[in-house]
């Protein structure tokens, strides 16, 4: 079958189940898609991933709507820039950036951005390509097994052909939404990178009544402090990537599912199997390990978060609009996008910090009850952070900040406690606190 639609013999609209795949289906895309999948197919190869064809898809998608920015809003930009890091350095000792923020088109940030997302989807496409190679080798007939022994190496090239372009797609039409590197939670552009996307911050500020100027020191306030963070917690970035490809690492594909999919399929109908791709029902249930490092990453988007958004708040005070901006940002980010749900779809793990609200009112109540300077040395390193407790309750660490700031000795829990009657060298115990 596969041979006969890529020769085109078969009598399957390839536009069709390019539509089915979330591509594009005009002529010209689907005679790429063709050309790629005959590649993948009759080539042979190792059965690795081919991750350029996700880069060219994505630098495709991006430049169809590209505007160049001008010289008036490069120069206003950088201006934002300048005025948000004298505002960040009032609020926080958190350091500043090496590398001077930039502004980059959307093509600019798909390729910039391109090698973090297919690290992160890796895990996914290496499912799907496992999945088709079980299906093909389980349902064949007896007397064709013998003659696909060999074409597991062919499916895989195919299924990861298939992923990297609809990746490609995805990561195309997030450059269209996001105006700033740190725009998605998690460091896309590096440890030390601080960039905004001049077109769409225009976007961002349309229909908003809002001064321009206004809208572009928030926006530069707000990446600032998200790319100084990440330079100040150089264990953060790595961090956030790793539990990120923890979750992925353990999702597996719904072989059953599959073959349901595929003994039903109507080539003149493809709607059920784009239902199926889109919304994600081909991945299972989440298991308890995939549920747990869910939870931590979670907990870690919502403290990154959440941090940006009280220093951003206390830098942006002499903003007269600074909370109707804080608003709209809040709102963008509750509903995500078209491209945001798409990748939650491909990779089955949604990007938004569920408990943002809860870890503001956490940064914001230890900055007001030890300040500023307590509240960044918190990031020093991964067991100073708060935990998901902290901000269901702030008010534990709270107590244990100020007293700390008093000179207090802290309450031992019982680990610690029993760790430092083994370390006494005159093995006396410690009078328990109470």
């Amino acid at each position: 079958m596969l041979r006969d639609i890529l020769s085109g013999k078969s009598s399957i609209d390839p536009s069709q189940l390019a539509g089915a795949a979330g591509l594009p289906s005009d002529p010209a895309s689907v005679a790429a898609l063709m050309n790629q999948l005959q590649g993948a197919l009759f080539s042979g190869g190792d059965g690795s991933i081919n991750w350029d064809i996700a880069l060219k898809q994505g630098q495709e998608r991006a430049a169809a709507g590209q505007l160049t920015p001008t010289d008036a809003e490069r120069a206003a930009l950088q201006q934002a820039f300048r005025i948000a890091a004298l505002w960040l350095d009032d609020v926080t000792a958190v350091a500043e950036l090496l590398t001077a923020p930039g502004l980059i088109t959307r093509k600019e940030w798909v390729t910039a951005t391109m090698p973090l997302w297919t690290q992160l989807a890796s895990p996914v496409a290496s499912s799907i390509s496992d999945a088709l190679t079980r299906v093909l080798t389980e349902q064949a007939p007896e007397e064709l097994r013998g003659m696909i022994a060999n074409a597991g190496q062919v499916m895989r090239s195919l299924g990861g052909t298939l992923f990297a372009m609809q990746l490609g797609q995805v990561v195309g039409q997030l450059s269209s939404e996001v105006v700033s590197g740190g725009d998605v939670g998690i460091p896309l552009m590096g440890e030390e990178e601080a960039v905004l996307l001049p077109q769409n911050v225009a976007a961002f500020g349309e229909g908003l009544d809002i001064p321009a100027d206004q809208v572009h020191i928030y926006l530069a306030v707000r990446e600032l402090a998200h790319a100084r963070l990440f330079r100040h917690s150089r264990w953060l970035r790595l961090h956030l990537i790793s539990s990120v490809t923890e979750f992925a690492r353990g999702i597996r594909i719904d072989t059953e599912r599959l073959e349901e999919l595929a003994s039903t399929f109507d080539p003149s109908n493809p709607e059920e199997l784009r239902q199926a791709m889109v919304n994600g029902s081909l991945i299972p249930p989440k298991t308890d390990a995939q549920l747990a490092a869910l939870g931590r990453l979670e907990t870690m988007l919502a403290l990154v978060e959440g941090w940006v958004d009280v220093v951003t708040a206390e830098a942006t005070e002499r903003l007269p609009s600074s909370g109707a901006i804080a608003e709209t940002v809040r709102r963008r980010r509750a509903s995500g996008g078209p491209a945001e749900s798409a990748f939650a779809a491909l990779v089955g793990l949604e990007l938004r910090p569920r408990r943002l609200r809860e870890a503001a009112a956490m940064w914001q109540a230890v900055t007001d009850a030890v300040g500023n300077d307590a509240r960044d040395a918190l990031w020093a390193h991964p067991d100073l952070l708060p935990t998901a407790q902290d901000l269901d309750d702030p008010s534990g660490l709270v107590a244990r900040l100020t007293g700390a700031a008093s000179g207090e000795e802290p309450v031992l829990d019982e680990i610690d406690q029993a760790l430092e009657d083994l370390l006494r060298d005159d093995g006396t115990e410690r009078p328990h606190e109470e």
